[in-house]
């Protein structure tokens, strides 16, 4: 993301008012950023992806993710005519560091994949966390809250996308936030700031001058596991049948 040098001063006065509330772990309580005028969501092109891992770093490195484990990871899915149901999908330590070279007369067809927490409007975590400790922000955001939080891992057990886990050492659940002390100051996620074909975009579905809505009207975006109709707010442009 490029910003030019009338838009950052524009920008410096809003973030020293919201600095205070971002280092007391408070953000959305700023008096410059009002929860409800946004509906955040992801635009994920997968005709874009190259596999790169810069967004799974970029993430680790921004919100301290503990190694062996992924708030967003990327995989690649290889399908054969024969294999169209069952295709072979690696993501090895969660594509952070890219993927193995496809090999010469191997067959079929490759892309890449990047995941991460969906933020649902009707997610699942949220019904089975026994104390209220995972919720739905106003602003569409599902964010947990370390200090109610029992570890019980029903969060994890109930996501069907396999995007939570339990802190190693905090003992806490944990996932995307899309990067909420960032968003809430005006800046994109640090996964969409790194990746260098513009894969993923920070959309705020709320913003009728966001680019999402126009692109949703002309091309045909899927979501993962549309069955499960958890209202996920993560889109994919030129998904294949056979993601899971």
């Amino acid at each position: 993301m490029t910003v030019s040098r009338r838009h950052l001063l524009a920008l410096l006065p809003a973030a020293a008012v919201a600095w205070k509330y971002v280092l007391a772990g408070t953000p959305e309580e700023s008096p410059n950023y009002r929860m409800d005028g946004h509906w955040w969501g992801m635009l994920i092109d997968v005709t874009k992806c190259i596999g790169c891992g810069n967004c799974v770093r970029a993430c680790q490195t921004e919100n301290n993710v503990p190694d062996g484990f992924f708030r967003t990871w990327v995989e690649r899915y290889h399908t054969t005519d024969w294999h169209l149901e069952a295709p072979e999908v690696i993501s090895p330590d969660g594509g952070k560091d890219g993927f193995p070279s496809v090999k010469q007369g191997e067959e079929g067809k490759y892309f890449f994949v990047p995941k991460l927490c969906n933020h649902c409007a009707d997610s699942p975590c949220t019904q089975v966390c026994p104390v209220g400790a995972t919720f739905i922000a106003p602003d569409g955001v599902v964010l947990i809250d370390p200090k109610y939080c029992l570890g019980c891992a029903y969060c994890v057990q109930a996501c069907p996308y396999g995007c939570r886990y339990i802190h190693p050492q905090k003992k806490v659940a944990d996932k995307c936030t899309l990067c909420y002390h960032r968003i809430t100051k005006g800046l994109t996620t640090a996964c969409c700031e790194a990746c260098p074909t513009g894969a993923r975009q920070l959309a705020d579905l709320k913003d009728p001058k966001d680019p999402i809505h126009e692109f949703l009207k002309t091309h045909p975006v899927q979501v993962l596991k549309p069955q499960m109709a958890t209202g996920a707010k993560a889109f994919y442009n030129g998904l294949d049948g056979s993601v899971r």
